[in-house]
């Protein structure tokens, strides 16, 4: 198990360097490109099996027990430690974060962005990969800001490099500057508040930290630095009003880009919440639980409405920038179930991490595969060009794009559920010390955005899958070329099937079956927020 888990966090970056080098004259295949696309296949699926391994070796009549630790010494002198270690709290994302990378790699090696240097791009994508694992299997502070960090000069350069320019204000450059910009600064007034905990505590043992449950440290300690950890994992979530670089970053993205920015990216700011926030410093999270309940709704409402804006026809909307909006609502409910302090709404909030990274990894597979085929993510021009849309011209790519559809507005069912379900139920009740009228009428805020976001999406579904009625057709005038690029589009290839069938699975699965999930982060939650006792 040790070993396992050290192989899932290195074996990216050795296969990052491998790809860099000339491939072996048996395996170059047809031509160099195509080798190290292979290689990138090949290393992410042989991270995922680990992962598995791992994951069925993982004593699940334990949960909330860290398993898998390694715990060696590295910078004695602040006393910092390479410590990891799995719970029922990261196990999940450990296994979501194996599971999207290796589909994007596998649907890169037939549908490669265009850009530089396929070896380049496998390399960053790896270590990207290895930069998520590490976050959610470290188990001291500086260590987790350093994978915390590793993340961005990859995503940068995949966004700066292969993503495009379309929809984007000063273009793909530009969104890649904004996206790297936010996050640094808040990275560095999170790094402040982790030494700020560290150095006062005498230890970055997270575990240690946890146990210990903010007694060692003062209340005027807890408050800075949560207000300083918390601004800077806001961002990476993003909340609202820090989300600013998020919409540009997913429209100018590639596919895959946009597949991990919003499945695996956005969960390691919430991780941190729960990890650090909740156990370490307990006075200081009660301090400001109810303000970040507050921005968290008004971000679940801002971003409903942003959607809304966005389908309606005549608007311009850009569905990959509409998918994005959606994402600041859904992280909302996230940041409202960690807000509650409870058990049911931390679960809760853990659940919806899981359930948006399938759900909004696929929407995004699936807009890609549009933009693809139509040669734009235009909701006027797609809804002008398509005609008797999806349904009629490729109706298994329709179909699907519905049914993510009725999966993000979280019909019962389907993983979206629960999520929101356990966090309103959160909400309702929260912790002791929590003001409850307050939290109700977050609740019936964040209820309200539950509406509007089953609205928004099923002007989506009518406009793309279904077309546009005769009267608005006429309006949206598309351009002859436009007309021309929807005829004969290709319904679903064998190759986006494998890159998409294990998501559909997961969210049916979990929404069927939830208590897969909530059986391994119940007990974690638990011991969790009591102090490291179970």
């Amino acid at each position: 198990m040790q070993f396992l888990l050290a192989l899932i966090i290195a074996g990216p970056l050795a296969g990052a360097v491998a790809a860099l080098l000339p491939a072996p004259p048996g395996l170059r295949g047809r031509s160099p490109d195509q080798a190290v696309l292979r290689h990138g296949v090949t290393v992410t699926g042989a991270i995922l099996a680990a992962t598995v391994l791992l994951a069925l070796g993982f004593d699940h009549s334990q949960p909330s027990r860290m398993q898998a630790t390694t715990d060696i010494s590295w910078i004695a002198a602040l006393d910092v430690r390479i410590h990891l270690g799995i719970d029922g709290i990261s196990l999940p994302l450990l296994v979501l974060t194996a599971l999207l990378t290796f589909l994007c790699a596998l649907y890169s090696y037939f549908k490669m962005p265009q850009g530089p240097s396929p070896k380049a791009f496998v390399a960053l994508l790896l270590v990207l990969e290895s930069g998520t694992l590490a976050t959610f299997a470290v188990l001291d502070l500086l260590l987790f800001f350093l994978a915390f960090e590793m993340v961005l000069i990859p995503m940068y350069f995949l966004i700066a490099r292969w993503g495009g320019s379309e929809g984007v204000a000063g273009g793909r450059e530009a969104a890649a500057r904004k996206f790297i910009l936010y996050t640094l600064l808040g990275s560095v007034i999170m790094l402040l508040g982790l030494l700020l905990i560290g150095l006062n505590a005498g230890t970055f043992d997270m575990m240690a930290l946890a146990t210990d449950n903010g007694s060692g440290l003062s209340k005027s300690v807890q408050v800075t630095a949560v207000l300083a950890i918390g601004l800077g994992l806001a961002v990476k979530t993003p909340m609202w009003p820090l989300h600013s670089w998020l919409p540009d970053a997913h429209t100018a993205a590639p596919t895959v880009g946009s597949v991990l920015l919003a499945g695996v990216l956005l969960k390691m700011g919430t991780y941190g919440f729960v990890r650090i926030v909740l156990p370490v410093a307990p006075d200081g999270m009660r301090t400001f639980a109810p303000y970040l309940a507050a921005f968290a709704v008004t971000g679940i409402i801002y971003g409903s409405l942003a959607c809304l804006a966005l389908a309606q026809h005549g608007a311009g909307g850009d569905l990959k920038r509409l998918i994005a909006y959606s994402s600041v609502g859904h992280m909302g409910f996230v940041l409202l179930g960690i807000a509650t302090m409870t058990p049911t709404g931390v679960n809760g909030a853990l659940f919806a991490n899981i359930a948006h990274g399938l759900i909004t990894g696929l929407l995004f597979f699936l807009v890609g595969a549009v933009k693809d085929r139509y040669g734009t993510a235009d909701l006027d021009t797609l809804a002008g060009a398509t005609g008797a849309a999806l349904y009629g011209r490729a109706p298994r790519l329709g179909g699907l794009l519905a049914f993510a559809a009725v999966a993000s507005l979280g019909l019962p069912g389907l993983a979206g559920f629960w999520g929101e379900m356990l966090t309103l139920f959160g909400a309702f009740d929260p912790a002791e010390g929590l003001s409850r009228p307050a939290f109700r009428t977050f609740m019936a805020i964040a209820a309200l955005g539950t509406l509007l976001t089953a609205a928004y999406l099923l002007v989506v579904v009518r406009r793309v899958c279904m077309g546009v009625p005769p009267r608005e057709r006429a309006a949206d005038a598309p351009a002859p070329e436009a007309r021309a690029s929807g005829t004969g589009a290709p319904d679903i290839q064998g190759y986006e099937i494998a890159a998409w069938s294990p998501l559909v699975v997961l969210t049916v699965v979990a929404g069927l079956w939830p208590a897969v999930l909530l059986g391994l982060t119940d007990p974690a939650v638990q011991k969790l927020l009591a102090g490291g006792k179970s």
